[in-house]
């Protein structure tokens, strides 16, 4: 598993005011081959994984507290 170390870019969705979806999917865009995006959220955001599926990317989960969930997101 990535650890924070290991990450090229950080996305915290706790600080987004409102909906996060168009943030994350911009700082997907943003990875080049080999990065490693980290996504910090209060929940462990199942609906996303079907969509980085489908947009052709890998990623790993861990639940950091009870209200910090750690995605490690990197392009396949």
């Amino acid at each position: 598993m990535a650890t924070t170390a290991d990450t090229d870019a950080r996305l915290d969705a706790r600080e987004i005011d409102g909906e996060p979806f168009s943030d994350i999917v911009a700082a997907l865009e943003g990875l080049g081959d080999g990065e490693t995006l980290l996504l910090v959220n209060s929940f462990e955001p199942e609906p996303l994984y079907n969509v980085l599926e489908d947009r052709g990317f890998a990623y790993e989960t861990e639940q950091a507290t009870a209200d910090e969930w750690r995605v490690y997101i990197t392009p396949e």
